[in-house]
Protein backbone atom coordinates (compact mmCIF):
# COMPACT_ATOMS: atom_id res chain seq x y z
CA UNK A 1 0.00 0.00 0.00
CA UNK A 2 1.48 3.32 -1.07
CA UNK A 3 1.81 6.29 1.25
CA UNK A 4 -0.41 9.17 0.10
CA UNK A 5 1.54 11.83 -1.69
CA UNK A 6 2.53 14.84 0.41
CA UNK A 7 1.03 18.06 -0.82
CA UNK A 8 4.49 19.63 -0.66
CA UNK A 9 6.57 16.84 -2.11
CA UNK A 10 4.95 15.51 -5.25
CA UNK A 11 8.07 14.57 -7.19
CA UNK A 12 9.81 12.98 -4.25
CA UNK A 13 7.06 10.49 -3.59
CA UNK A 14 5.31 9.77 -6.92
CA UNK A 15 4.92 6.07 -7.61
CA UNK A 16 5.59 4.26 -10.78
CA UNK A 17 1.78 2.34 -11.54
CA UNK A 18 -33.14 -5.16 -17.62
CA UNK A 19 -34.44 -7.03 -15.05
CA UNK A 20 -37.43 -5.84 -13.02
CA UNK A 21 -39.80 -2.91 -13.42
CA UNK A 22 -38.79 -0.79 -10.45
CA UNK A 23 -40.24 2.32 -8.90
CA UNK A 24 -43.16 3.85 -10.73
CA UNK A 25 -42.43 6.52 -13.34
CA UNK A 26 -45.40 8.82 -13.85
CA UNK A 27 -46.32 10.43 -17.17
CA UNK A 28 -43.98 13.34 -17.78
CA UNK A 29 -44.85 16.80 -18.99
CA UNK A 30 -42.32 18.07 -21.51
CA UNK A 31 -41.15 20.90 -19.25
CA UNK A 32 -41.38 19.25 -15.83
CA UNK A 33 -37.99 17.50 -15.50
CA UNK A 34 -34.68 18.96 -14.36
CA UNK A 35 -32.55 18.06 -17.36
CA UNK A 36 -28.78 17.65 -17.50
CA UNK A 37 -26.33 16.43 -20.11
CA UNK A 38 -23.23 14.40 -19.35
CA UNK A 39 -20.51 13.37 -21.78
CA UNK A 40 -17.91 10.88 -20.56
CA UNK A 41 -14.75 11.43 -22.60
CA UNK A 42 -10.97 11.65 -22.41
CA UNK A 43 -9.52 14.89 -21.11
CA UNK A 44 -6.73 16.43 -19.07
CA UNK A 45 -6.90 17.71 -15.50
CA UNK A 46 -4.55 19.72 -13.29
CA UNK A 47 -4.54 17.32 -10.35
CA UNK A 48 -1.16 18.47 -9.03
CA UNK A 49 0.63 21.86 -9.05
CA UNK A 50 1.23 23.21 -12.55
CA UNK A 51 5.01 22.79 -12.45
CA UNK A 52 4.54 19.00 -12.46
CA UNK A 53 2.26 18.92 -15.49
CA UNK A 54 -1.33 17.92 -16.01
CA UNK A 55 -2.80 14.43 -16.18
CA UNK A 56 -4.65 12.49 -18.87
CA UNK A 57 -7.98 11.46 -17.34
CA UNK A 58 -11.42 10.26 -18.30
CA UNK A 59 -14.03 12.74 -17.22
CA UNK A 60 -17.58 13.96 -17.51
CA UNK A 61 -17.95 17.17 -19.53
CA UNK A 62 -14.20 17.75 -19.50
CA UNK A 63 -13.82 18.08 -15.73
CA UNK A 64 -12.87 16.03 -12.65
CA UNK A 65 -15.06 15.57 -10.73
CA UNK A 66 -17.88 15.78 -13.24
CA UNK A 67 -20.46 18.55 -12.88
CA UNK A 68 -22.22 18.68 -9.53
CA UNK A 69 -25.87 18.01 -10.28
CA UNK A 70 -28.17 19.80 -7.81
CA UNK A 71 -31.91 19.25 -7.63
CA UNK A 72 -34.66 19.56 -5.04
CA UNK A 73 -36.29 16.65 -3.25
CA UNK A 74 -39.28 15.55 -5.29
CA UNK A 75 -37.90 16.78 -8.62
CA UNK A 76 -38.10 14.64 -11.72
CA UNK A 77 -34.54 14.29 -12.98
CA UNK A 78 -33.51 13.53 -16.56
CA UNK A 79 -29.84 13.04 -17.52
CA UNK A 80 -28.85 12.59 -21.14
CA UNK A 81 -25.56 10.69 -21.31
CA UNK A 82 -23.67 10.83 -24.61
CA UNK A 83 -20.66 8.52 -24.67
CA UNK A 84 -17.48 10.02 -26.18
CA UNK A 85 -15.14 7.35 -24.84
CA UNK A 86 -13.56 4.73 -27.07
CA UNK A 87 -15.33 2.02 -25.09
CA UNK A 88 -18.78 1.33 -23.67
CA UNK A 89 -19.91 2.81 -20.38
CA UNK A 90 -22.92 3.28 -18.10
CA UNK A 91 -23.84 5.62 -15.24
CA UNK A 92 -24.95 4.36 -11.84
CA UNK A 93 -26.71 6.82 -9.47
CA UNK A 94 -25.16 5.70 -6.23
CA UNK A 95 -27.54 5.74 -3.26
CA UNK A 96 -30.49 7.07 -5.25
CA UNK A 97 -33.55 4.85 -5.12
CA UNK A 98 -34.23 4.53 -8.84
CA UNK A 99 -36.30 2.17 -10.97
CA UNK A 100 -34.26 -0.92 -11.81
CA UNK A 101 -33.96 0.02 -15.48
CA UNK A 102 -32.25 3.29 -14.47
CA UNK A 103 -29.60 1.71 -12.20
CA UNK A 104 -26.78 1.71 -14.74
CA UNK A 105 -25.47 -1.84 -14.33
CA UNK A 106 -24.29 -3.25 -17.67
CA UNK A 107 -26.32 -6.19 -18.98
CA UNK A 108 -28.14 -6.58 -15.65
CA UNK A 109 -30.29 -3.44 -15.99
CA UNK A 110 -29.30 -1.98 -19.37
CA UNK A 111 -27.23 -2.51 -22.47
CA UNK A 112 -23.92 -0.64 -22.15
CA UNK A 113 -23.77 2.69 -23.99
CA UNK A 114 -21.31 2.35 -26.87
CA UNK A 115 -19.17 5.14 -28.31
CA UNK A 116 -21.31 7.76 -30.01
CA UNK A 117 -24.52 6.46 -28.45
CA UNK A 118 -26.83 8.17 -25.97
CA UNK A 119 -28.82 6.86 -23.04
CA UNK A 120 -31.37 8.89 -21.09
CA UNK A 121 -31.69 8.23 -17.36
CA UNK A 122 -34.86 9.44 -15.68
CA UNK A 123 -36.04 9.13 -12.09
CA UNK A 124 -37.64 11.01 -9.21
CA UNK A 125 -35.42 12.40 -6.46
CA UNK A 126 -37.32 10.70 -3.63
CA UNK A 127 -34.75 11.38 -0.91
CA UNK A 128 -32.83 14.51 0.01
CA UNK A 129 -29.14 14.04 0.63
CA UNK A 130 -25.63 13.61 -0.73
CA UNK A 131 -25.31 11.08 -3.53
CA UNK A 132 -22.95 10.56 -6.48
CA UNK A 133 -22.68 9.04 -9.93
CA UNK A 134 -20.11 6.79 -11.60
CA UNK A 135 -19.87 4.03 -14.25
CA UNK A 136 -20.43 0.36 -13.58
CA UNK A 137 -18.88 -0.75 -16.86
CA UNK A 138 -15.25 -1.66 -16.16
CA UNK A 139 -15.72 0.47 -13.05
CA UNK A 140 -12.33 -0.19 -11.46
CA UNK A 141 -10.72 1.38 -14.54
CA UNK A 142 -13.28 4.01 -15.50
CA UNK A 143 -13.74 5.35 -11.97
CA UNK A 144 -10.01 5.05 -11.38
CA UNK A 145 -9.39 7.31 -14.38
CA UNK A 146 -11.74 10.00 -13.05
CA UNK A 147 -15.31 9.26 -14.14
CA UNK A 148 -17.51 10.37 -11.24
CA UNK A 149 -19.40 13.36 -9.89
CA UNK A 150 -21.69 14.52 -7.08
CA UNK A 151 -25.48 14.42 -7.17
CA UNK A 152 -26.95 16.63 -4.45
CA UNK A 153 -30.67 16.52 -3.60
CA UNK A 154 -31.51 19.57 -1.52
CA UNK A 155 -34.14 19.59 1.22
CA UNK A 156 -37.31 21.57 0.44
CA UNK A 157 -36.32 24.13 3.11
CA UNK A 158 -32.80 25.58 2.83
CA UNK A 159 -30.42 24.33 5.49
CA UNK A 160 -29.28 26.95 8.06
CA UNK A 161 -25.59 27.20 7.15
CA UNK A 162 -23.47 29.98 5.75
CA UNK A 163 -22.05 27.68 3.08
CA UNK A 164 -23.08 24.30 1.63
CA UNK A 165 -19.93 22.67 0.24
CA UNK A 166 -19.09 19.33 -1.35
CA UNK A 167 -15.68 17.68 -1.10
CA UNK A 168 -15.24 14.74 -3.46
CA UNK A 169 -12.26 12.82 -2.08
CA UNK A 170 -10.17 10.61 -4.34
CA UNK A 171 -6.70 9.20 -4.65
CA UNK A 172 -4.67 8.62 -7.76
CA UNK A 173 -1.72 6.41 -8.58
CA UNK A 174 0.56 8.84 -10.43
CA UNK A 175 4.03 8.53 -11.91
CA UNK A 176 6.64 11.29 -11.71
CA UNK A 177 5.29 12.64 -14.99
CA UNK A 178 1.93 13.20 -13.23
CA UNK A 179 0.35 10.62 -15.54
CA UNK A 180 -1.84 7.83 -14.17
CA UNK A 181 0.11 4.60 -13.77
CA UNK A 182 -1.56 2.17 -16.16
CA UNK A 183 -1.45 -0.99 -14.06
CA UNK A 184 -5.17 -1.46 -13.52
CA UNK A 185 -6.04 -5.02 -12.60
CA UNK A 186 -2.71 -5.71 -10.92
CA UNK A 187 -3.02 -9.01 -9.04
CA UNK A 188 -1.70 -7.52 -5.82
CA UNK A 189 -4.45 -4.88 -5.90
CA UNK A 190 -7.08 -7.48 -6.72
CA UNK A 191 -6.11 -9.81 -3.87
CA UNK A 192 -5.08 -7.29 -1.19
CA UNK A 193 -6.43 -3.85 -0.28
CA UNK A 194 -7.34 -2.66 -3.78
CA UNK A 195 -5.80 0.11 -5.86
CA UNK A 196 -4.47 2.55 -3.25
CA UNK A 197 -3.03 5.67 -4.86
CA UNK A 198 -0.27 8.04 -3.83
CA UNK A 199 -1.93 11.40 -4.54
CA UNK A 200 -5.04 12.48 -2.61
CA UNK A 201 -7.25 15.18 -4.09
CA UNK A 202 -10.23 17.26 -2.98
CA UNK A 203 -12.51 18.05 -5.91
CA UNK A 204 -9.82 16.97 -8.34
CA UNK A 205 -6.92 18.98 -6.92
CA UNK A 206 -4.15 18.72 -4.36
CA UNK A 207 -5.61 21.31 -2.03
CA UNK A 208 -3.00 23.01 0.11
CA UNK A 209 -5.42 25.23 2.02
CA UNK A 210 -9.11 25.89 2.48
CA UNK A 211 -10.16 29.43 3.39
CA UNK A 212 -12.66 29.92 6.21
CA UNK A 213 -13.97 32.73 8.41
CA UNK A 214 -14.30 32.76 12.18
CA UNK A 215 -17.88 32.32 13.32
CA UNK A 216 -19.25 30.80 10.12
CA UNK A 217 -21.14 27.54 9.86
CA UNK A 218 -20.36 25.18 6.97
CA UNK A 219 -22.35 22.19 5.83
CA UNK A 220 -19.64 19.96 4.42
CA UNK A 221 -20.65 17.02 2.25
CA UNK A 222 -17.88 14.40 2.04
CA UNK A 223 -17.95 11.83 -0.78
CA UNK A 224 -15.34 9.08 -1.06
CA UNK A 225 -14.90 8.41 -4.78
CA UNK A 226 -11.65 6.45 -4.41
CA UNK A 227 -11.39 2.93 -5.79
CA UNK A 228 -10.11 1.55 -2.50
CA UNK A 229 -8.75 4.15 -0.05
CA UNK A 230 -10.54 4.45 3.29
CA UNK A 231 -10.33 7.89 4.90
CA UNK A 232 -10.34 8.66 8.63
CA UNK A 233 -10.40 12.43 8.99
CA UNK A 234 -9.61 14.50 12.05
CA UNK A 235 -10.52 18.17 11.94
CA UNK A 236 -7.78 19.49 14.21
CA UNK A 237 -9.10 21.85 16.85
CA UNK A 238 -12.71 21.57 15.65
CA UNK A 239 -15.77 19.56 16.68
CA UNK A 240 -17.63 18.46 13.54
CA UNK A 241 -21.15 17.14 13.97
CA UNK A 242 -22.35 14.33 11.72
CA UNK A 243 -25.87 15.11 10.47
CA UNK A 244 -26.27 12.57 7.64
CA UNK A 245 -24.74 9.29 6.47
CA UNK A 246 -25.01 8.10 2.87
CA UNK A 247 -27.48 10.90 2.27
CA UNK A 248 -29.90 10.09 5.08
CA UNK A 249 -30.34 12.12 8.27
CA UNK A 250 -28.95 10.82 11.53
CA UNK A 251 -29.16 12.21 15.06
CA UNK A 252 -26.50 14.94 15.08
CA UNK A 253 -23.46 13.73 16.97
CA UNK A 254 -19.70 14.03 17.26
CA UNK A 255 -17.81 11.19 15.56
CA UNK A 256 -16.36 8.45 17.73
CA UNK A 257 -12.83 9.40 18.83
CA UNK A 258 -13.31 12.64 16.85
CA UNK A 259 -12.47 10.61 13.71
CA UNK A 260 -14.72 10.44 10.65
CA UNK A 261 -14.23 7.11 8.84
CA UNK A 262 -15.42 7.01 5.22
CA UNK A 263 -15.00 3.90 3.10
CA UNK A 264 -15.15 3.93 -0.70
CA UNK A 265 -18.57 5.10 -2.00
CA UNK A 266 -19.69 6.28 1.44
CA UNK A 267 -20.79 9.84 2.23
CA UNK A 268 -20.94 11.86 5.42
CA UNK A 269 -22.57 15.27 5.90
CA UNK A 270 -21.04 17.44 8.61
CA UNK A 271 -21.83 20.68 10.32
CA UNK A 272 -18.49 22.35 10.83
CA UNK A 273 -18.53 25.47 12.98
CA UNK A 274 -15.47 27.65 12.49
CA UNK A 275 -14.76 28.23 16.16
CA UNK A 276 -11.10 29.28 16.01
CA UNK A 277 -9.78 32.83 15.90
CA UNK A 278 -8.97 34.98 12.86
CA UNK A 279 -5.56 34.31 11.30
CA UNK A 280 -5.32 30.80 12.78
CA UNK A 281 -4.50 27.68 10.76
CA UNK A 282 -5.67 24.14 11.55
CA UNK A 283 -4.71 20.92 9.75
CA UNK A 284 -7.16 18.21 8.68
CA UNK A 285 -5.38 14.85 8.83
CA UNK A 286 -6.18 11.37 7.54
CA UNK A 287 -4.86 8.60 9.80
CA UNK A 288 -6.83 5.51 8.76
CA UNK A 289 -3.77 3.46 7.79
CA UNK A 290 -1.39 2.85 10.71
CA UNK A 291 1.86 4.81 10.49
CA UNK A 292 0.73 6.49 7.26
CA UNK A 293 -1.01 9.63 8.50
CA UNK A 294 -0.75 12.71 6.31
CA UNK A 295 -2.14 16.23 6.06
CA UNK A 296 -5.15 16.46 3.75
CA UNK A 297 -5.49 20.24 3.84
CA UNK A 298 -5.33 23.21 6.22
CA UNK A 299 -8.25 25.33 7.37
CA UNK A 300 -6.89 28.86 7.06
CA UNK A 301 -8.82 31.57 8.89
CA UNK A 302 -9.08 35.03 7.38
CA UNK A 303 -8.30 38.09 9.47
CA UNK A 304 -11.99 38.89 9.91
CA UNK A 305 -15.03 37.21 11.49
CA UNK A 306 -18.51 36.52 10.15
CA UNK A 307 -19.90 36.77 13.69
CA UNK A 308 -18.66 36.39 17.24
CA UNK A 309 -19.75 32.76 17.40
CA UNK A 310 -21.51 30.25 15.13
CA UNK A 311 -25.31 30.59 14.95
CA UNK A 312 -27.44 28.96 17.64
CA UNK A 313 -29.75 27.10 15.26
CA UNK A 314 -30.99 23.52 15.16
CA UNK A 315 -28.95 21.32 12.85
CA UNK A 316 -31.22 18.26 12.57
CA UNK A 317 -32.34 17.27 9.07
CA UNK A 318 -35.90 16.14 8.26
CA UNK A 319 -36.27 12.38 7.65
CA UNK A 320 -36.52 10.83 4.21
CA UNK A 321 -39.55 8.72 3.20
CA UNK A 322 -37.98 5.30 3.74
CA UNK A 323 -40.03 2.26 4.71
CA UNK A 324 -39.23 1.29 8.30
CA UNK A 325 -38.21 -2.37 8.70
CA UNK A 326 -40.55 -4.49 10.84
CA UNK A 327 -37.88 -6.25 12.86
CA UNK A 328 -40.24 -8.64 14.62
CA UNK A 329 -41.42 -9.95 11.25
CA UNK A 330 -38.05 -9.85 9.53
CA UNK A 331 -36.68 -12.77 7.52
CA UNK A 332 -33.08 -13.57 8.44
CA UNK A 333 -30.20 -14.50 6.15
CA UNK A 334 -26.45 -14.77 6.65
CA UNK A 335 -24.00 -13.58 4.03
CA UNK A 336 -20.29 -14.42 4.24
CA UNK A 337 -17.50 -12.59 2.45
CA UNK A 338 -14.43 -14.76 1.91
CA UNK A 339 -11.10 -14.92 0.12
CA UNK A 340 -8.22 -12.59 -0.54
CA UNK A 341 -4.56 -12.77 0.37
CA UNK A 342 -3.84 -14.47 3.69
CA UNK A 343 -7.35 -15.93 3.64
CA UNK A 344 -8.44 -19.49 4.22
CA UNK A 345 -10.80 -19.90 1.26
CA UNK A 346 -9.93 -23.06 -0.66
CA UNK A 347 -12.06 -22.26 -3.68
CA UNK A 348 -15.52 -21.16 -4.83
CA UNK A 349 -18.20 -21.70 -7.43
CA UNK A 350 -17.47 -19.94 -10.73
CA UNK A 351 -19.85 -20.07 -13.68
CA UNK A 352 -21.64 -23.01 -12.07
CA UNK A 353 -18.57 -25.13 -11.35
CA UNK A 354 -16.29 -25.46 -8.33
CA UNK A 355 -12.80 -24.03 -8.84
CA UNK A 356 -9.91 -24.27 -6.42
CA UNK A 357 -8.21 -21.05 -5.36
CA UNK A 358 -5.23 -21.59 -7.68
CA UNK A 359 -7.49 -21.86 -10.71
CA UNK A 360 -9.46 -18.84 -9.51
CA UNK A 361 -6.30 -16.78 -9.10
CA UNK A 362 -5.18 -17.74 -12.60
CA UNK A 363 -8.43 -16.21 -13.84
CA UNK A 364 -7.99 -13.10 -11.69
CA UNK A 365 -10.61 -14.09 -9.11
CA UNK A 366 -9.77 -13.95 -5.40
CA UNK A 367 -13.04 -13.30 -3.53
CA UNK A 368 -16.47 -14.88 -3.04
CA UNK A 369 -19.84 -14.18 -1.43
CA UNK A 370 -21.50 -17.22 0.13
CA UNK A 371 -19.10 -19.43 -1.78
CA UNK A 372 -19.72 -17.90 -5.23
CA UNK A 373 -17.19 -15.77 -7.14
CA UNK A 374 -18.76 -13.44 -9.69
CA UNK A 375 -17.43 -13.53 -13.24
CA UNK A 376 -19.78 -10.86 -14.60
CA UNK A 377 -22.87 -8.86 -13.74
CA UNK A 378 -25.34 -11.53 -14.88
CA UNK A 379 -25.69 -14.09 -12.07
CA UNK A 380 -28.27 -16.30 -10.49
CA UNK A 381 -29.63 -14.38 -7.50
CA UNK A 382 -27.97 -15.15 -4.20
CA UNK A 383 -31.27 -14.28 -2.51
CA UNK A 384 -34.79 -13.90 -3.87
CA UNK A 385 -36.73 -11.45 -1.71
CA UNK A 386 -40.48 -11.01 -1.51
CA UNK A 387 -41.53 -7.47 -2.26
CA UNK A 388 -42.44 -5.30 0.75
CA UNK A 389 -41.13 -7.82 3.28
CA UNK A 390 -38.50 -6.95 5.89
CA UNK A 391 -35.16 -8.72 5.64
CA UNK A 392 -32.43 -8.84 8.27
CA UNK A 393 -29.01 -9.73 6.92
CA UNK A 394 -26.03 -10.73 9.03
CA UNK A 395 -22.92 -9.77 7.08
CA UNK A 396 -19.80 -11.70 8.06
CA UNK A 397 -16.36 -10.60 6.93
CA UNK A 398 -14.25 -13.75 7.00
CA UNK A 399 -11.23 -12.03 5.48
CA UNK A 400 -8.33 -9.99 6.85
CA UNK A 401 -9.25 -6.98 4.70
CA UNK A 402 -11.93 -4.30 5.09
CA UNK A 403 -14.89 -4.25 2.69
CA UNK A 404 -17.42 -1.43 2.08
CA UNK A 405 -20.51 -3.44 1.10
CA UNK A 406 -23.06 -1.68 -1.11
CA UNK A 407 -26.65 -2.67 -1.93
CA UNK A 408 -28.24 -1.13 -5.01
CA UNK A 409 -31.82 0.13 -5.11
CA UNK A 410 -32.31 0.27 -1.33
CA UNK A 411 -31.08 1.80 1.89
CA UNK A 412 -30.85 -0.20 5.11
CA UNK A 413 -30.62 0.38 8.82
CA UNK A 414 -27.39 -0.72 10.51
CA UNK A 415 -28.62 -2.55 13.61
CA UNK A 416 -25.49 -3.92 15.26
CA UNK A 417 -21.76 -4.44 14.89
CA UNK A 418 -20.05 -7.47 16.44
CA UNK A 419 -23.06 -8.08 18.67
CA UNK A 420 -23.29 -4.53 20.00
CA UNK A 421 -26.32 -2.45 18.98
CA UNK A 422 -25.45 0.65 17.00
CA UNK A 423 -26.07 3.92 18.81
CA UNK A 424 -27.99 5.63 16.00
CA UNK A 425 -29.30 2.74 13.84
CA UNK A 426 -28.23 4.85 10.89
CA UNK A 427 -29.58 4.44 7.37
CA UNK A 428 -26.88 3.56 4.85
CA UNK A 429 -26.48 2.09 1.38
CA UNK A 430 -22.83 1.13 1.98
CA UNK A 431 -21.55 -0.32 5.24
CA UNK A 432 -17.87 -0.76 6.06
CA UNK A 433 -16.96 -4.20 7.38
CA UNK A 434 -13.60 -4.08 9.07
CA UNK A 435 -11.42 -7.19 9.34
CA UNK A 436 -13.53 -10.10 10.66
CA UNK A 437 -16.46 -7.80 11.47
CA UNK A 438 -20.03 -9.05 11.78
CA UNK A 439 -22.69 -6.44 11.00
CA UNK A 440 -26.47 -6.82 11.04
CA UNK A 441 -28.59 -4.69 8.69
CA UNK A 442 -32.34 -4.51 7.99
CA UNK A 443 -34.40 -3.13 5.12
CA UNK A 444 -37.74 -3.43 3.35
CA UNK A 445 -37.39 -5.00 -0.10
CA UNK A 446 -39.72 -2.51 -1.75
CA UNK A 447 -37.97 -1.94 -5.10
CA UNK A 448 -38.44 -4.84 -7.56
CA UNK A 449 -35.73 -6.05 -9.87
CA UNK A 450 -32.29 -7.62 -9.87
CA UNK A 451 -29.93 -5.52 -7.74
CA UNK A 452 -26.17 -5.62 -7.40
CA UNK A 453 -24.73 -6.33 -3.96
CA UNK A 454 -20.97 -5.95 -3.85
CA UNK A 455 -17.81 -4.69 -2.25
CA UNK A 456 -17.12 -1.11 -3.33
CA UNK A 457 -13.39 -1.61 -3.28
CA UNK A 458 -13.69 -1.83 -7.02
CA UNK A 459 -10.81 -4.28 -7.45
CA UNK A 460 -12.55 -6.66 -5.03
CA UNK A 461 -15.77 -6.36 -7.01
CA UNK A 462 -13.90 -7.03 -10.26
CA UNK A 463 -12.23 -10.12 -8.79
CA UNK A 464 -15.31 -11.89 -7.47
CA UNK A 465 -16.92 -10.06 -4.53
CA UNK A 466 -20.25 -9.33 -6.19
CA UNK A 467 -23.70 -10.88 -6.14
CA UNK A 468 -27.29 -10.18 -7.15
CA UNK A 469 -30.40 -9.89 -5.00
CA UNK A 470 -33.76 -10.30 -6.72
CA UNK A 471 -36.87 -8.55 -5.41
CA UNK A 472 -40.12 -9.99 -6.77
Amino acid sequence: MNHPLSRRAFLQHAAGISAGIGLNILPLRADSAKTFELSPKPGRAQLVPEQYGDTAVWCFNGQVPGPELRVKQGDRVRIKVHNELDEATTVHWHGIRVPNSMDGVPYLTQTPVNRGQQFVYEFDALDAGTFWYHPHQQSSIQVGRGLYGALIVEEPTPYPADRDLTWVLDDWRLARSAEIVDDFGHRHDLSHSGRIGNTVTINGKLQETFDVHAGERVRLRLINAANARIFALRFGGHDPKIIAMDGHPVTPHSPENNRIVIGPAMRVDLVLDMSANPDERHTITDDYYPNRAYALTDLVYSNSSVRDRPPDLKIELPPNPLAEPELNAGIHHEIAFEGGAMGSMGGAMMDGAWQDIRTMAHDGKFWAINGVAATGHIMDPMLTLERDRTYILTLKNRTVWPHPIHLHGHSFRVLSRNGEPTTFREWRDTVLLEREDQVKIAFVADNPGDWMFHCHILEHQASGMMGVMRVV
